[in-house]
């Protein structure tokens, strides 16, 4: 199928203040129409933070959906006008401390396209100084520096997300950009 269905309806479902929900009605070429519905989050980000060659900064915080604590890259979500370069710089330093002397852009994936819109931007931050925490009122955030053998062994325990199993494949291999998205 490279066709893309034509919406001929929306509903607007629920606005939230991390995400909003519509219900599309698209239309197929074969005159079929199905609905569908979107979870609407926009652009998200995370950082690739390595203290040296073999180590990873991870932070560590319970998710509710999941009912877990889980470690993961540092990440978050890029503000309405916010550069996502921005964003990356703010969330690193809020949630661990750290500021990068570089940070680069290295690629942009769908998390899950089945149900929702969110392109998450990753980036790799390097040459990082230490500093305090600047957490938002609702985060409990540990962080912790794992070699590269230490963070394979929280994902093979279930104790990763995806991001960061994928953060362990860009550091294994040769580092090169990935994903790029168009703009919508």
């Amino acid at each position: 199928m490279e066709e893309i269905p034509r919406v001929v309806a929306t509903r607007r479902c629920f606005d939230g203040s991390v995400f909003g929900v519509r219900s599309d009605t698209v239309a197929y070429s074969d005159g079929a129409q199905h609905r569908v519905d979107v979870v609407e989050h926009g652009l998200s980000i995370a950082i690739v933070a390595t203290p040296s060659v073999r180590e990873l900064v991870l932070v560590r915080q319970y998710r509710h959906a999941a009912g877990v604590c889980l470690w993961e890259l540092p990440a978050g979500t890029a503000g309405r006008d916010e550069p996502a370069l921005d964003a990356a710089k703010r969330e690193l330093r809020e949630e661990t401390g750290y500021a990068a002397a570089r940070i680069e852009p290295i690629g942009t994936i769908w998390t899950t396209p089945g149900f929702c819109d969110e392109a998450m931007q990753l980036f790799h931050a390097d040459g990082l100084s230490p500093g305090a925490q600047a957490l938002d009122a609702d985060e409990r955030i540990d962080v912790e520096i794992f070699e590269s053998e230490a963070a394979w062994r929280l994902v093979a325990d279930g104790t990763a997300d995806a991001k960061t199993l994928l953060a362990l494949f860009w550091l294994q291999g040769e580092r090169r950009e990935f994903g790029r998205i168009v703009p919508r």
